[in-house]
């Protein structure tokens, strides 16, 4: 069932599920879907039997505690005043990387354990602005008036590769690293987390995904289903079903996000 939000004078709503796929033996992704703040995370964990379950679990809960606790502390904002974007900003980054450090610890703790990491993306609505935070090759896409756009850039060996060099269609589906990732948590005890800051609209809808979905579908293939459904919910299992259909060859995770009025 989908949630929803008052936020300033939007409502918010949220929606997701998650789903082994048809390949993978346990599911290693964790989502987050809200229950007292307009926020949704989702964590592809890594490293199989070295515990991503465990490292993307700790990101989630690690996340949601953090806003939780920092909510209570935060001065009153609309309409008295806007959020302070610089307080913002480091907020998802502080939250993301308390969890790189508790991941960090847990496997340095335990030898069953190490390895372990995962990537994030997180998105935290307010006052007419998101917050993106992102570590890794999961995504966030953003749809308006019809388009699709992707608002996160991949931290991934194909990605820097693209960097430098152009490559066609063909060269980038055959790209033999496809998967590998070149950041992301737990893997050291320091870690770079991009935050996007951009405002929201009245009908913005988005797309937070683990590769499981994005590496399954086209952008124009999500963006179809998308479109096609007007429950968060039935959207989100459709790109679930969608994804299996082609293969199912991750876990899937997907979250979806709508901008409406009050």
């Amino acid at each position: 069932m989908s949630i929803s939000f008052t936020v300033g004078p939007h409502r918010i709503r949220f929606a997701g599920r998650t789903d082994i796929g048809l390949v993978r033996a346990h599911n290693e992704d964790s989502l987050l879907v809200p229950s007292e703040m307009a926020m949704t995370v989702v964590s592809d964990g890594m490293g199989g039997h070295a515990a991503g379950d465990v490292a993307s679990r700790i990101t989630v809960e690690t996340l949601d505690e953090f806003y939780r606790a920092t909510a209570k502390s935060s001065p009153p904002s609309w309409p008295i005043r806007l959020p302070m974007l610089d307080v913002e900003r480091a907020r998802m980054a502080t939250g993301i990387k308390l969890a790189n450090a508790k991941i960090f610890e847990t496997a340095s703790a335990d030898s069953a354990k190490k390895g372990m990491g995962c990537t994030v993306v997180a998105a935290f609505f307010s006052q007419g602005r998101f917050y993106v935070g992102h570590v890794g090759d999961s995504r966030v896409y953003r749809i308006r008036e019809q388009r699709i756009q992707m608002i996160t850039e991949d931290h991934s060996l194909e990605n820097d590769f693209m960097r430098m060099r152009e490559m066609t269609a063909e060269e980038m589906g055959d790209f033999p690293q496809k998967n590998v990732v070149v950041r992301a948590l737990g893997l050291a005890e320091q870690v770079a987390v991009d935050v996007i800051i951009d405002e929201y609209r009245t009908g913005d809808l988005f797309l937070l995904c683990s590769d499981g979905l994005s590496g399954m579908l086209t952008d124009p293939e999500m963006l179809e289903i998308i479109m096609s459904k007007e429950s968060l919910d039935s959207g989100c299992s459709q790109l679930i079903r969608a994804a299996n259909d082609n293969g199912g060859n991750d876990n899937i995770t997907a979250a979806l996000v709508r901008i409406e009025r009050p």
